[in-house]
Parts: C-alpha cells; structure tokens; sequence
C-alpha cells in the first residue's frame, strides 16, 4: 500500500489529515503531515520532514503540498525520487480523499486518481433563490414565495 505523505503551510497538513482520518479512521498510519513553521530555515524544515517521512516506513510514497514554489513544496522536490515517490502541488481536500480511497494502486495509478479528485471537486456552485428559479408549464402559482 502506498503512503500518502502531505507537507504544508501551519497548519495545513494536519488539518488535511484530520478531515481525512474523520472520514478514513483506518488509515492512520498511512497518511502522514508535516506543518511547515514559519520563518523555520527550509534546511531544518527538510530535516524535519525526513524524520517524519521515515515514520510513515511504506515503499512507495505520494508527496501532496500545497503551493507549487513554495517552502513546503521546494523542500519535497528534495525528498521525490520520481520512481519510489511522487510529488504533486495543489493539495485540497477532494484530491486527498480520493488519493486515500484508491492508495492501494500502482503509484502512476495514484497520481491520476489524485490529479482527477483535486479538478474535479473543483467546481461553481450555483445558488438560486426560489423566486429565481424556472417556472415549469403547468405551475398555477403565480406568486413567488420567500423560504
């Protein structure tokens, strides 16, 4: 199985791992965060990230931070190998659910399965008040009525 590992801006990655845990309570040690501090040298922060990277003890690891050019990310790009881990920037919620449902495929697989969660729980919503709202044909109310 695939860990998940996600480093982010304090304090993110918790948070992200807690909405995750409340929804998969099993997979508690396979999802590990790491807040990175501010005005913390990115030198310390990466040690910091290798000892907890090193917890989550799985083969294969998905690395999910937030901003693409950023402290969190600069410091995983150091840690992806590209073959036994993988790296992706612009971590939400949606991207980790989905990343948790299917972390026991291949990681290629993975990485899909995350790119596809994170675009596709982004989306407008539209909000419409009833007096806004098409009338079908056959309505005999002629009145629009508040809720």
């Amino acid at each position: 199985m695939n860990g998940i590992f996600i480093i982010a801006h304090a304090p993110l990655a918790s948070a992200l791992r807690q909405c995750v845990l409340h929804v998969f309570p099993d997979a508690e040690t396979g999802v590990a965060a790491f807040d990175v501090q501010p005005n913390v040298p990115p030198e310390e922060t990466l040690k910091g990230v290798v000892r907890a990277l090193a917890l989550l003890n799985t083969s294969q690891t998905l690395v999910l931070t937030d901003v693409f050019g950023a402290t969190p990310c600069n410091v995983a790009q150091k840690l992806v190998d590209g073959l036994n881990s993988k790296l992706i920037a612009g971590v939400n919620l949606p991207m980790l659910l989905r990343t948790v449902t299917y972390r026991r495929e291949a990681l290629d697989a993975l990485v899909a399965r995350a790119l596809a969660g994170g675009t596709q729980g982004v989306m407008q919503v539209a909000v419409t008040a009833p007096q806004n709202q098409v009338r079908k044909k056959n309505d005999q109310s002629k009145h629009d009525h508040q809720q």
